[in-house]
């Protein structure tokens, strides 16, 4: 940049030696047009001061409509501090501070071009060869010497200058300039600002992002140091701090073409989860976007988180009021200056010529047409009569920055004031330490300054220039509401501070809007993350016995618990047991009642005729023990179905299998002496050995015994104990599982319990089968035979019936049940064909009740052959109806 001005400076001194006119450099300078359009103060200290007065101009026009808040406002609040700082007795007494005024016209290049006019004196100028026409030296005009810039507005022009002033070591402090590449000092040292960085802005921007329960949202910014640095910014921070994702950010050009902005509206529907859009974007850009967003018939869809360019503006929603209602925007922290609303109010074209532009904002605010000589006046407009007064004939509301650019103007003054105290303690005016004022010295002076603002909040700058972040947080409202407009909801001073009990939104709704990728899952299911975007997620419910141990792992129950309805949780699995109440249960107990009773009644019947010829010959002992062991069945039925405990199993285990053991131990003695009798008597007259009643006992409790002796070595080996079954009962749906209180028994054990009882039944019916031809006369060969097979054809019934329903969900049940009612119908069997004949006989024909004749052993025998030879010669012929008493006496 210095090699830019110096080859102007040459090419001014070409010009003079070719012409060989004596004109001083400045002079030329002027004359070609390049002098800056600008306002001259003068002051024994020269302040620099750059304003957006005009609008960007079209292509080929630098500047463009005249800019009455962010222009006149903001230029003349300098004005009014430089007036209010040189009538101040106790701030820089005795000096007077002066101002080059510069309009940018809102383009960072023409800023630049602007700016450089602060720059020329400290610019070395060689005139050595440059002589006017008769000889002499050029007289060359002495630019002023600009000690401290104050600007500027945007950002991108800030930027653009302060590249340039830094080389010159000139200070500069911005009024408006936000964006985070600012706070760089390694670049920018040499600028400062009254403003929070948009770093700040950025950071109350994301605190109000999840203060409203959002975790994703999109950005646009405007093509631009601002807009670009302000969303880099917030997507920087949002990262760090967690919990927040961005949907999409987008960029609106700087030159936009037709359709851009329906475009933009059209790719953020792609993400239409995410409602809330931060907008970092200049009026017009937001302006646009709102038009668009109406256009595709999405109001109330977008709520919109703005920056301070937006603020509390109303330019920027004019007739987009109901797409931007629910918008949420903030603004440095500010105070409307009652001496500036004073000032600028009473002044008019008498008393305000030392602005420029004064008279082309007195034209557009009152819209009328100031006369100039030479040019004719529109007849669609009126003649301005210079006697209009601002905020009566038009209206006035004093500009958001007018605070910080009277705030800049008296930090520099303040800066140079303490400057001055120690540099040129007692003397008055500016002394030879301060002609010329150094620069990077006058920097480290404003970077000390700490003094009350024109609205009384304290003015200071930290190590980077920046000042601390103070702001207010709007949000524009519509409904409930006497009139429609910006209401304050709260406040950002490190830490926000939002009311949410204030906060309305589209139709209004006290809810916010939610603008999230996906819903909190529900209590019981976990997150299944979708792969680089931290804030998308699947839902997945933790199914069958999983519980939701976190957000993002589900778990499996201890087998002992199932989930918790919700699934968030284990809780312990309820126990059962069959009840006696349960259908399950009533019918094996009535069953073993009536089986009780019956056996009751036979006892008693055959110990009241206990020596009568009936009971005799039935053989009374095994008979008493036969009906032991069918009451012992019945009676098992209530220990299957009681509570279980270690004597409840201890007795189960003894009596499961000892109850079918004493009948059939008892039948099978019974056969097996009816089989060696006849087979015997086949062979010869001499009777067999171990027939009589205590022989036939002693056999009968061996095979008992082997039964007994078998379950107490079971008890020594698994003493008996309860269990609860978790297992048995944990069908898909965890709501249905059930631990099953059980004896630790086994399905294998219960038939291991049970074998050898079977193996003396199948004994018993093979003896019987045997036996089948012995004449009706003898004995109860017959009648045990049809009770084995019926009890043959019930225990095969009953085995698929038990095995079948292993994996049922009412498998204990089926299966106790099963089990309880099989072993009462055999013991009914056996109790029905043995007994009830006989007490039938006894009760109602007590005449058949009497003794016949005995015959010998041999007569038993013949009896036996003939009847064999008979049936031996017609199949069809019935055995001898005579009946024959055997003698038991033998």
């Amino acid at each position: 940049m210095r090699l830019i001005l110096i080859l102007s400076f040459s090419s001014c001194s070409q010009v003079l030696r070719e012409e060989g006119k004596a004109f001083c450099c400045y002079s030329l300078w002027a004359h070609q047009g390049t002098q800056p359009h600008s306002i001259k103060i003068e002051g024994d200290i020269t302040l620099g001061g750059l304003f957006p007065v005009h609008s960007r101009g079209p292509a080929g026009v630098p500047c463009g409509e005249i800019k009455k808040e962010k222009g006149i406002h903001r230029m003349e609040a300098m004005l009014y501090a430089l007036d209010q700082i040189n009538s101040d007795p106790y701030l820089l007494p005795n000096i007077t501070l002066g101002a080059r005024i510069l309009d940018t016209c809102s383009r960072d290049t023409y800023a630049l071009e602007q700016s450089l006019t602060f720059v020329q004196a400290l610019i070395q100028k060689d005139t050595s060869d440059i002589r006017c026409s008769n000889g002499e030296p050029p007289i060359i005009r002495k630019p002023e010497r600009v000690v401290g810039v104050i600007g500027a507005s945007a950002s991108s022009v800030s930027i653009m200058v302060a590249n340039v002033l830094r080389l010159f070591e000139i200070p500069q402090i911005s009024y408006a300039s936000t964006a985070p590449e600012l706070s760089d000092n390694n670049r920018y040292d040499f600028f400062s600002r009254v403003v929070p960085p948009d770093s700040y802005q950025a950071q109350t921007m994301v605190d109000i992002v999840k203060a409203l329960g959002w975790n994703y949202v999109s950005t646009l910014a405007s093509e631009g140091n601002y807009g670009e640095s302000g969303v880099d910014a917030f997507i920087q921070i949002s990262r760090e701090a967690g919990g927040l994702c961005i949907a999409q950010s987008l960029k609106i050009p700087r030159e936009p073409k037709p359709g851009e902005f329906d475009k933009i509206i059209k790719r953020l529907m792609e993400t239409s989860n995410a409602r809330g859009v931060i907008i970092f974007a200049n009026e017009d850009d937001i302006k646009r976007v709102l038009e668009a967003a109406k256009k595709a018939n999405l109001t109330g869809h977008f709520l919109f988180v703005g920056s301070d360019s937006w603020g509390a503006k109303n330019s920027p929603i004019l007739d987009q009021e109901d797409v931007a209602e629910g918008a949420v925007t903030i603004l440095p922290k500010r105070a409307s200056i009652e001496g500036f609303d004073l000032y600028f109010t009473t002044r008019s074209l008498e008393n305000n010529r030392r602005n420029i532009w004064f008279a082309e904002f007195w034209e557009d605010d009152f819209k009328c047409k100031l006369t100039r000589p030479g040019i004719k006046l529109d007849s669609d407009k009126k003649k301005c009569t210079g006697e209009e007064r601002i905020s009566r004939d038009s209206s006035y509301e004093q500009e958001g920055k007018v605070q910080f650019v009277i705030d800049a103007v008296y930090a520099m003054a303040h800066a140079l004031h303490n400057m001055h105290m120690d540099l040129c303690p007692g003397h008055t005016g500016v002394c030879d330490k301060m002609d010329p004022v150094e620069g990077r010295l006058l920097l480290n002076y404003i970077h000390s300054v700490n003094f009350n603002g024109s609205a009384g909040t304290a003015v200071l700058f930290n190590e980077n220039g920046d000042a601390p972040g103070r702001y207010d947080i709007f949000q524009y409202q519509m409904s409930n509401t006497t009139s429609p407009g910006y209401k304050v909801i709260g406040q950002w001073t490190n830490n926000l501070r939002l009311n949410m009990e204030e906060m309305q939104f589209s139709g209004g709704s006290r809810q916010a809007p939610d603008s999230v990728c996906s819903f909190p899952c529900n209590p019981g299911e976990r997150k299944k993350m979708v792969k680089g975007v931290p804030c998308c997620w699947h839902c997945e419910l933790c199914d069958g016995y999983q519980y939701q141990l976190d957000e993002f792992t589900c778990e499996i129950c201890p087998f002992d618990m199932r989930p918790t309805e919700n699934r968030t949780g284990c809780r312990p699995t309820p126990i059962i047991k069959l009840e006696w109440h349960s259908p399950w249960a009533i019918i094996p107990v009535f069953l073993a009642i009536l089986g009780i009773l019956a056996t009751l009644s036979v006892v008693i019947t055959f110990i009241r005729f206990n020596d009568t010829p009936i009971v005799r010959a039935s053989g009374r002992e095994l008979s008493y023990v036969l009906l032991t062991g069918i009451f012992l069945i019945y009676l098992i039925t209530f220990l299957m179905i009681a509570e279980p405990g270690a004597v409840v199993c201890a007795f189960r285990r003894l009596l499961l299998g000892l109850g079918m053991c004493i009948s059939y131990a008892a039948m099978l003695t019974k056969t097996n002496r009816i089989y060696r009798i006849f087979e015997q008597g086949k062979k010869s007259v001499t009777p067999p050995k171990f027939i009589s009643p205590t022989s036939q006992l002693v056999i009968t409790f061996v095979l008992i015994s082997v039964q007994v002796v078998g379950v107490f070595i079971w008890f020594a080996v698994v003493p008996p104990h309860t269990i609860i079954d978790y297992e048995e009962l944990r069908p898909p749906n965890p709501e249905l599982a059930r631990g099953i209180l059980k004896c630790d028994m086994s399905d294998l054990s219960l038939i291991s319990c049970l074998s050898y009882s079977i193996v003396l039944m199948v004994t018993c019916t093979v003896y019987a089968v045997k036996s089948r031809g012995v004449p009706e006369t003898f004995n109860e060969a017959k009648p045990i035979g049809f009770t084995m097979y019926t009890t043959c054809i019930i225990w095969l019934a009953f085995v698929p019936i038990f095995f079948g329903t292993a994996q049922s969900t009412e498998k204990m049940y089926i299966q106790t049940t099963t089990l309880t009612v099989s072993m009462s119908l055999s013991a009914s069997v056996s109790l029905g064909m043995l007994y009830m004949p006989k007490v039938y006989v006894i009760i109602f024909h007590p005449e058949q009740n009497v003794q016949k004749r005995k015959r010998s052993f041999k007569a038993v025998v013949q009896a036996a052959t003939m009847s064999t030879r008979l049936s031996t010669k017609s199949n069809d012929k019935q055995n001898g109806e005579t009946k024959i008493e055997p003698d038991r006496t033998q």
